[in-house]
């Protein structure tokens, strides 16, 4: 590997000054910036089960900066592999920055072309931006600046950048690839991944300082079919008195009318709790109290369903599909798909009995997609996660670090299932517009961002390798 001279980062530090700390990647043998990785990166499509040649991509800057490759597939919809400061071989405890390689399709009406990497005002424009290209090249920089430091010889830890494929669409290929036949090869103690940014700016109002949160639960994805099957008529000039879809219709009328009940915990009181310490009056007295104000902080609640998410077991209608492309056929069958979340430690059975009895139709019948395990929150009384906090605090003096529920799933989950520590975050300041654009439109995160987030996984590193 290739040592930067004084000189050459003497010129970096002009052209880039505002961004200390975190310097520069070997690409093809030439010293390269971060936005310039992650703009390469993004030019790669990379849609759910073409992971390939993306991966390929990525792991070659690993390749040619030194890192020790494990390989865990190498095909798409299994396209995985491991870039580690020492080889597994070695068997140390092993600190893991997880990120995936694959994004989700392109949005319609996007303004920039979805794939093309353009910066445009410090910002970096793409699918993948920030989920998870955008992160993933944030924990490669810390992870590579700190295999230059030669301290790292006596470090008691493994570090590895995993990244993995199928993410988007929980494939099989990807983590739970890796889990079922690499997890003892891997020996990880802690694996960090993508999670919550920032989060003032997505709940509103005013806050005294920044709040990031770091998720240690996750809710569990339960993924349900709902088919009713019904023999009438078949000609559209004559409407029967009942039939499939306006059954299923009816139904679902109910089923997505219905407000889910608020169940406090807590892990979703605890940010309440943090929220308080930023107001006044009687909106502080009663968020610092959420348990006994219950009845009058949930009409609050509802009104941010990205916050009341974490309050909630949700019913989210998908999609409805009679496959028929006739106007004037009346289908005998349809069948809707919704896609559940529910709180860690909600019970599957009774929860489609909550379904069933909300359809009040007994001839539509209710099957399991797709089931994720129960997995028990990490706990925060750890180095793993107590450095993590003090390494957001540094980076950005004067914030708050509280621990979260996402309402989401993602790769951690697996980990979780098998007992591993397991902490979500993307350590950045970001907009609710680049919130937004995830999965959506016009997907682009501030370059600055990129150095900030690496800074705070370098400094969690080295607060990890400290003796």
């Amino acid at each position: 590997m290739k040592k930067i001279s004084f000189i050459l980062l003497l010129f970096y530090g002009i052209t880039y000054g505002q961004y200390a700390g975190i310097n520069y990647l070997e690409i093809n043998g030439e010293n390269t910036s971060l936005e310039y990785l992650l703009q390469k990166y993004i030019q790669i499509p990379s849609v759910s089960g073409n992971e390939k040649v993306a991966g390929d991509f990525i792991k070659s800057v690993c390749e040619e900066n030194g890192l020790f490759i494990e390989t865990f597939g190498d095909k798409n919809r299994n396209f995985n592999f491991a870039a580690s400061i020492f080889p597994l071989s070695s068997n140390k405890p092993n600190i893991i920055l997880l990120n995936h390689i694959d994004v989700v399709p392109e949005s319609e009406n996007s303004k920039t072309e979805p794939f093309s990497g353009k910066i445009i005002n410090g910002e970096v424009y793409g699918r993948g931006a920030v989920d998870n290209k955008g992160a993933a090249v944030m924990q490669l920089a810390s992870i590579l600046n700190i295999f230059k430091n030669a301290a790292i010889k006596d470090s008691k830890y493994n570090i590895t950048f995993l990244a993995v494929s199928c993410e988007e669409k929980q494939g099989k290929g990807g983590v739970a690839y890796v889990i079922e036949n690499h997890f003892d090869e891997l020996n990880p103690v802690v694996v960090i991944g993508e999670g919550p940014t920032e989060i003032t700016s997505l709940i509103g109002g005013k806050f005294n300082n920044p709040i990031f949160a770091v998720s240690v639960a996750h809710k569990r994805s339960f993924w349900l079919n709902l088919k009713r099957e019904m023999y009438t008529m078949g000609h559209g000039s004559v409407t029967p008195l009942q039939y499939a879809n306006k059954e299923m219709v009816e139904a679902l009328d109910k089923l997505v009318s219905k407000k889910p009940k608020a169940i406090f915990n807590d892990l979703n009181t605890d940010i309440l709790k943090t929220i308080a310490g930023h107001k006044k009056g009687i909106e502080k007295f009663l968020l610092s109290h959420p348990r006994f104000f219950k009845p009058i902080l949930i009409p609050q609640l509802r009104k941010q369903p990205e916050l009341f998410a974490l309050f909630c077991n949700t019913v989210t209608l998908t999609n409805v599909n009679s496959n028929n492309t006739a106007y004037n056929i009346i289908p005998t069958s349809v069948e809707a798909f919704i896609d559940c979340r529910l709180l860690p430690d909600k019970d599957e059975g009774e929860f489609i009995d909550y379904i069933q009895k909300t359809l009040k139709n007994d001839s539509i019948k209710v099957s399991i997609i797709e089931n994720m395990p129960k997995t028990s929150p990490s706990p925060t009384n750890n180095i793993y996660y107590q450095n993590l906090s003090k390494a957001i605090q540094l980076n950005y003096p004067g914030s708050e670090v509280t621990t979260v529920m996402m309402p989401n799933v993602n790769d951690l989950g697996a980990f979780r299932a098998k007992g591993v520590l397991a902490f979500a975050t993307i350590p950045v300041y970001l907009k609710k517009e680049h919130i937004e654009g995830i999965h959506n439109r016009d997907e682009h995160i501030p370059i600055e961002a990129l150095y900030n987030g690496a800074q705070v996984y370098f400094d969690y590193l080295h607060f990890m390798l400290e003796k």
